[in-house]
């Protein structure tokens, strides 16, 4: 019982805050900020030399332009953090201090009920979920709207991730947790593959579905997809096969993409410099 209240506490304590981030207009929006995007530029059209500064960022003639820079920013912050977690594991300490003892908590405390029902959650990042997941995400928005560009931004999420995640699992190469673990797994331990498919996947998910509705229906999506992705992750940790530093940082990368594929398709700013109304994902003036 224990462990289970604690999986679903942090699963539950990070869908409030994004809830929290989507449902009020003052804060950006954790999968749509189009509407704060447009305020940055009218608020930087009232001060030239900013303005001016930042001009070929925003001119979508330029190659890239604003779109391109924050896309390369959060790949920035991603690598920046995967690098100060690495870091954590060379030296054992900061987060990485924590991974020994979580990995024992959970295979310590976990009962017949608690694994069942993290098997279910974890079941939530498997690949065969996820994909299908997008697979009738795609079919659904392309019924409704006949957007092939939905269908490639869907297609580039799970594609994207599973590259960059694999290609880090081979890089490491690090080790399974010493302990009892709890479900069947393959291959290297950083990261999580499970974590960062249900970070990237789900968003998108959320995204594509509740596209024109009301902040407070996106708000929902958006902490529904949060719940899902923290859920995926403490389960993995609490099953055995994965280090804390692991499902964290697998966090960061899934999620850290969907901001990158979101940005260049559209669904949270413009299509490499074009503006939002003309974004492949319909996200313009009138769906903030």
């Amino acid at each position: 019982m224990t462990v289970t209240v604690a999986v679903l506490g942090v699963a539950l304590a990070a869908a409030a805050v994004v809830f929290l981030l989507s449902a009020l207009r003052t804060l950006p929006d954790p999968i749509d900020v189009t509407g704060q995007e447009r305020a940055l530029v009218g608020w930087l059209t009232r001060r030239p030399r900013l303005r001016r500064f930042v001009r070929d960022r925003l001119d979508r003639r330029t190659a890239g332009g604003l779109a391109l820079t924050v896309a390369l920013l959060a790949l920035f912050v991603v690598a920046l953090i995967t690098g100060l977690v690495l870091d954590m594991i060379d030296h054992a300490g900061g987060l990485a201090s924590l991974d020994d003892d979580v990995a024992a908590w959970g295979a310590a405390h976990a009962d017949s009920g608690a694994v069942r029902l993290f098997l279910v959650l974890t079941g939530l990042g498997d690949t065969v979920v996820v994909v299908a997941a997008l697979v009738v995400t795609g079919l659904v928005d392309y019924l409704g709207h006949r957007r092939v560009d939905v269908l490639v931004f869907l297609g580039v999420v799970i594609v994207g991730d599973k590259l960059v995640v694999n290609g880090l699992k081979e890089i490491v190469d690090r080790a399974r947790p010493e302990v009892l673990q709890l479900v069947g797994w393959e291959g290297p331990s950083f990261p999580s593959g499970h974590a960062a498919a249900a970070a990237a996947v789900w968003p998108a998910v959320a995204l594509v579905l509740t596209r024109g509705r009301r902040r407070i229906v996106r708000a929902g999506a958006a902490a529904g997809a949060a719940l899902i992705a923290f859920a995926v992750a403490a389960s993995r940790a609490v099953l055995g096969v994965h280090w804390l530093t692991d499902v964290v940082t697998g966090l960061v990368i899934g999620y850290g993409w969907f901001v990158v594929c979101a940005v260049l398709f559209g669904g949270r700013a413009q299509r490499l410099g074009d503006p939002a109304s003309r974004s492949p994902l319909g996200v313009g003036p009138s769906g903030s």
